[in-house]
């Protein structure tokens, strides 16, 4: 994949340069310190990922992302965690926060690695069947896969396709994520943020901004806080939180 990295410090531009240099997946075409000179290499070059700061001077990273193309991939990298909530509003890739872990990087790298595949080989629209009691039929890579509700943990949503996390596997389909979701039981379900969905009887804890299942981070949306705490909570309770 062709990156650029983004970023008005030059220390952190040059570390996360060192940091990706090992990792054969990664081709960094170009290293910026504003979102101006940015944009205007992306005009005469192909960009499939950014490593993007998002507290700089002019345009934040924020801003900038919500005019790149669809097909070009962002990981945000900064030193507040504040912003974790707003980066996946753009239909961010992840968020890392410096100082970077290397191990939490690849992880990040895997994930936007699988999604520029999908991007480059489009799949045919995902289809789901009318779903029984307790599971539904969904299309995907020309088949019909039966998936038991129980067996759903989360879904992740990203731009045109949604990711199923099935125990330790996963079925990515083309479609939205307002489309699945409205053939998900709503007593099991919880719409969470923009990009997910997760299964309440799986969730392990969760504070203000953040479900935790296992290892896997979830953040909680703004305009979804109150709604989530109803459903998983019950209104009595969330009204004292």
């Amino acid at each position: 994949m062709n990156c650029i990295i983004v970023d008005d410090e030059p220390l952190a531009r040059e570390g996360m340069l060192l940091q990706l240099q090992d990792i054969p997946e990664i081709n960094v075409i170009g290293c910026f310190n504003g979102a101006k000179k940015a944009r205007e290499f992306m005009q005469h070059n192909s960009v499939d990922l950014i490593f993007l700061d998002i507290q700089m001077p002019g345009i934040n990273g924020l801003e900038f992302a919500e005019s790149i193309s669809e097909k070009t991939l962002i990981i945000f990298v900064t030193a507040y965690s504040q912003y974790a909530l707003k980066s996946y509003e753009v239909d961010a890739i992840d968020y890392l926060v410096k100082p970077i872990n290397k191990i939490r990087l690849e992880k990040s790298i895997r994930k936007a690695k699988a999604y520029h595949e999908l991007l480059s080989n489009p799949q045919e629209k995902g289809t789901i069947t009318d779903s029984d009691s307790d599971y539904m039929l969904i299309k995907s890579d020309r088949k019909f896969h039966k998936i038991l509700f129980k067996d759903i943990i989360y879904v992740e949503g990203l731009k045109d396709y949604v990711v199923i996390y099935i125990n330790d596997s996963k079925i990515i389909t083309a479609m939205n994520l307002k489309t699945i979701a409205q053939h998900l039981p709503e007593t099991a379900f919880i719409r969470v943020s923009k990009s997910y969905l997760v299964n309440s009887s799986y969730i392990d804890s969760f504070d203000n901004h953040t479900i935790y299942i296992k290892s896997t981070e979830i953040p909680i949306g703004e305009v979804f806080r109150k709604k989530f705490l109803e459903q998983y909570l019950g209104k009595n309770i969330s009204d004292k939180i």
